[in-house]
């Protein structure tokens, strides 16, 4: 009877092991990732001039993103699970009083995979897989926390979730998560040149 239960538990070990999460396939790293931060950075710079210079900079990518671990964290529990097959978009607001609709959704998160310790962000996948928020990895040989800490004017950010506000931002990362965005953006840089 013990060795049935030695290789029940040494069975559970390697497939806990070979266990991959399925957004490891979304990670942006090389000319890829450039092209990626690059047309968001023009984008929020785009963005910030449409809206007008009326909010501080800092305060105005506040409302843009989610900026940090334990905000990306507490924006994504304040969003409701969703049903398997349905994103949050597809939900039916209730009208009901006892379910909470969040004021912030989140559209991506993007997840340096240069964090150590690695627990700090350990959760974050699971908790966005059961928000159907797609999940981005930044890994980048300077070092992917750096290069989204640039885009919010930190030194460093290991998780930045962008919100969901209709804006040029969002269009961007729709079509990135489409797969044709960094194509059609290169195609427009050439010719404006």
């Amino acid at each position: 009877m013990p060795s049935r239960k030695k290789s029940s538990k040494n069975h559970t070990e390697t497939s806990k092991a070979s266990f991959v999460p399925p957004q490891e396939q979304d990670c942006y790293e090389g000319e890829r990732l450039s092209r990626l931060l690059n047309s968001i950075q023009r984008e929020i710079e785009s963005a910030r001039l449409l809206d007008g210079n009326s909010l501080p900079e800092k305060i105005w990518l506040k409302q843009q993103f989610s900026i940090g671990v334990n905000d990306v964290t507490r924006v994504l529990e304040r969003m409701a699970p969703s049903a398997q097959g349905e994103t949050f978009r597809q939900r039916p607001h209730s009208i009901s009083s006892n379910c909470k609709v969040p004021s912030v959704e989140l559209q991506v998160v993007l997840l340096a995979s240069d964090c150590n310790p690695r627990w700090l962000t350990k959760h974050l996948p699971s908790l966005a897989s059961s928000r159907r928020v797609p999940l981005i990895f930044v890994k980048d040989k300077k070092g992917g926390s750096l290069r989204l800490g640039e885009l919010v004017k930190l030194k460093t950010a290991i998780a930045i979730g962008i919100k969901v506000k209709g804006n040029a931002i969002n269009q961007l990362i729709e079509k990135s998560l489409q797969g044709n965005e960094i194509r059609q953006t290169d195609r427009h840089d050439t010719n404006n040149m």
